[in-house]
């Protein structure tokens, strides 16, 4: 069984695009990566024996190597990370019947690269903007300074309430002002949810190649107007994972 072999597919490519040499895939053994085609579509595909466990940070780092670089020159439609199929005609069973919305799909995002923006608060300098402006909070604060966790244990908890209330109210706030200052820069917005309690702003944005530069510029704009409050960070330009949706296949 250990010698057995499939293709790991990473992703669906207009025909025309012929994968580099020196393209590495996942696995242990990085298989050559090879593009099998039908009509006007290609996968991306490289070996792997099918009982090879896949999924350590290093495979979905090459998994994503390839389809970011891939996405600076042409389309892609990255496929599901660990979807691995028994051979060429497993991939064209995948390809044939959805053959035409897959093109179509691919002609969308011609010239598309995503984007992840990500801000988080500076909690201390948040806390007490909640703290200046919300009068419950700090009638609670005050109730539970100096006193024992365990004899102010009913403040604290309505505390933590209040503050999580207000954080969510401030995310919100700021997710639509970061959105209203790159919109005219942006094709299409993907909300994240939050990674951590102080996240402040956390979007895919799908922007036009030639829209890049002053997305950024905008960015770097807003993260110095918000200084202070918040840091940001820009992650891209990245395959449009987000984005993919009814065109991403299942592993």
């Amino acid at each position: 069984m250990g010698d057995e072999t499939g293709l790991f597919v990473y992703g669906l490519v207009p025909a025309d695009v012929e994968a580099t040499p020196d393209a590495a895939g996942v696995g242990d053994s990085s298989g050559e990566v090879t593009v099998i085609r039908h009509g006007d579509v290609g996968a991306l595909v490289s070996p792997v024996p099918l009982d090879a466990p896949l999924g350590r940070s290093t495979d979905l780092r090459a998994y994503q190597d390839l389809l970011d670089g891939t996405a600076a020159v042409a389309p892609v439609l990255p496929v599901r990370f660990g979807t691995v199929v028994t051979g060429p005609d497993a991939v064209l069973d995948l390809l044939r019947p959805h053959h035409d919305r897959f093109a179509a799909a691919l002609a969308e995002f011609e010239g598309r690269v995503q984007y992840v923006v990500h801000g988080r608060f500076d909690e201390r300098t948040l806390l007490r903007g909640i703290l200046d402006e919300n009068p419950t909070a700090a009638r609670l604060a005050e109730q539970i300074r100096g006193r024992p966790e365990a004899a102010s244990r009913e403040p604290r908890i309505r505390l933590g309430e209040v503050i999580s209330q207000a954080v969510e109210l401030r995310r919100e706030a700021e997710n639509r002002r970061m959105l209203d200052a790159i919109a005219e820069f942006v094709v299409s917005t993907q909300l994240r949810p939050p990674s951590h309690e102080m996240d402040a702003t956390h979007a895919a944005l799908l922007v036009q190649s030639d829209h890049e530069d002053a997305l950024v510029n905008a960015l770097e704009e807003y993260a110095q107007d918000r200084r202070g409050l918040l840091r940001l960070r820009l992650l891209g330009p990245l395959a449009p994972y987000d984005f993919v949706g009814a065109h991403q296949l299942a592993g």
